[in-house]
């Protein structure tokens, strides 16, 4: 956790990292809807909201298009993100960090010094039901799987706030009330 000066004040700053293999498609899209979560309920000022691949590969390439045009479809912009690979640096300093999939998470509890391995989830671990599934990459297939990986995304977003509200019982109190991405999915149809 850091200290985030904000309009000359000073706020508790958690740090939220999430991850898949190049940062162009599941982590960018993780981030952004993470952020738009915290926006919509007036919280993103409490946070420092990042997204990084295990490798670096696409090093400052926007995400991939399907990606994009999913998170809008969503109400959620990406276009501006740039791929960036880990820095194991920078994962001592994060709060909480969430991988994709099984191999993910591998390849960042190896840069992990042991002390912090509790800050190392799956992204879908508090949905109920899906603790230690994955988010599959979506790469190959076709936009379909991109919708389906941003309402899964939608799910583990809101999921993770609500763990953290636990963790943290202040920020529940700044939060505004949200109907979950479930219930709005239900009630759509």
């Amino acid at each position: 956790m850091c200290v985030k000066t904000t309009e000359g004040r000073c706020t508790v700053c958690i740090h939220v990292m999430f991850i898949c293999y190049e940062n162009i498609c599941r982590s960018p899209m993780a981030e952004g809807i993470f952020a738009s979560l915290l926006r919509r309920h007036g919280l993103l000022e409490y946070f420092e909201v990042s997204s990084a691949g295990t490798v670096a590969y696409q090093e400052g390439s926007t995400p991939d298009e399907r990606a994009i045009a999913s998170a809008v479809r969503f109400g959620v912009d990406i276009s501006s993100f740039r791929a960036s690979g880990l820095d194991g640096d920078d994962l001592q300093l994060c709060d909480w960090i969430f991988v994709m999939d099984h191999e993910n998470h591998r390849d960042v509890s190896r840069l992990l010094r042991p002390e912090h391995a509790d800050k190392l989830y799956l992204v879908m671990d508090f949905v109920d039901g899906c603790a230690g599934q994955e988010i599959t990459d979506p790469y190959y297939g076709s936009a379909d799987g991109f919708d389906r990986v941003a309402r899964d995304l939608f799910m583990a977003s809101e999921q993770i706030l609500l763990r953290m509200f636990d963790y943290y019982p202040d920020l529940a109190l700044q939060a505004e009330p949200f109907e979950t991405f479930q219930r709005q999915e239900r009630s759509g149809d």
